[in-house]
């Protein structure tokens, strides 16, 4: 097997997703992606900046490349004389598993193709499930993806997810101020000033860690929203507000379920853990879990798990009844034959929750 040819063809493959889909992401979010594909190129920290220079000419190259492979295909991977189409990954890794590598090829947010190569660093099984522990990265696109399922086992990228953690800790916006502050003080340190963060990382990603992995657990777990027809929402609605409802939903069915991120820090009241889970939703999902909120402001000062564990019930009920409704709606449009009235009725229950503006 020709290795470096074998990345090169990964490599390109992950330039050509990149190029086509880029204008997926806001200005905002795509230079932070690009901040994160510059410092893996150059092995560099998260935390660490070159100079401004430096990293313009760089987007600049990368913008030019990108405008050469706008119409390019993606190619076939070539391994001991067999090749695989760029998306067979358990092909790919029944060869290459030996050499303790792993392929990693899928769709992601607005169906944008992705793909990676890593080292094979560890492995162990968390409530049953196998879990592949990645290092060193050998190839990658624009998407800093700590942790996914496949074929059910739960995928860790390590340098993606210590890339991804300190981009959360980044650019943590006022409303996970205090909870992350809680975090950091239960993962003793004695502020959450940059500087101590930086210092005191690990202590902050070894909590952390176990979070991504929880999630994904759960994910595995979780039975309440059918798989097949969620991924076919999700092809049926990319890049719009229904999609972002779908993927938060699954996401937070997978953390308050028995095996989820949340049963777990209560079972073994992790303080730690918990700040830092309250401490990085997003708008949508702040919105949808408002009592847990609630109860997580009440346990900065009282310490109450029963209040957190009762709060967490709540959400799954709400989460529950929620996506059987957008089910049923789904499957009412599938019956009319008309995609475009699912998409219009999920908006406006949106719009009528709060959820996305009038």
């Amino acid at each position: 097997m020709d290795l470096d040819k074998f990345i090169s063809s990964v490599r390109f493959n992950c330039d050509v997703t990149d190029a086509r889909h880029a204008g997926i992401y806001s200005v905002c979010g795509l230079v932070m992606r690009l901040r994160d594909l510059y410092k893996w190129e150059r092995r560099i920290p998260p935390w660490q900046e070159d100079a401004p220079e430096k990293v313009l000419e760089w987007i600049g190259e990368r913008e030019t490349l990108w405008e050469d492979l706008m119409e390019a295909e993606f190619q076939p991977l070539s391994i001991a004389g067999q090749r695989f189409d760029a998306f067979d990954a358990a092909g790919v890794n029944q060869f290459i598993h030996p050499m303790n590598l792993f392929y990693g090829a899928g769709y992601a947010h607005s169906l944008k193709p992705t793909f990676f190569l890593a080292d094979i660093d560890d492995g162990f099984s968390v409530d049953g499930r196998p879990v592949q522990v990645l290092g060193r990265e050998h190839a990658r696109d624009l998407l800093t993806l700590p942790a996914f399922s496949q074929d059910g086992q739960v995928v860790f990228r390590t340098e993606a997810g210590r890339m991804f953690l300190w981009d959360q800790i980044l650019y943590l916006g006022s409303s996970g101020r205090r909870a992350f502050e809680f975090a950091a003080m239960k993962c003793g340190l004695a502020d959450s000033d940059p500087k101590t963060v930086r210092r005191h990382f690990d202590r902050l990603w070894k909590v952390q860690k176990n979070l991504y992995i929880r999630h994904e657990i759960g994910e595995l777990d979780e039975e309440t929203f059918d798989r097949d027809i969620w991924q076919q929402m999700l092809a049926d609605y990319p890049h719009t507000a229904v999609e972002l409802l779908l993927r938060t939903l699954k996401d937070l069915l997978a953390d308050t379920g028995e095996k989820g991120t949340l049963p777990y820090l209560i079972r073994h009241r992790d303080a730690a853990g918990l700040g830092l889970y309250m401490a990085f939703g997003n708008g949508i999902t702040r919105m949808l879990t408002q009592p847990l909120i609630c109860a997580f402001d009440e346990f900065i000062a009282k310490a109450e798990w029963k209040r957190i564990a009762e709060a967490s019930y709540g959400v799954r009920q709400a989460m529950i009844s929620r996506t059987r409704q957008v089910m049923d709606i789904y499957a009412e449009g599938r019956h009319r034959k008309d995609p475009s009235w699912v998409r219009q009725a999920i908006e406006k229950e949106m719009r009528q929750s709060g959820l996305i503006r009038k």
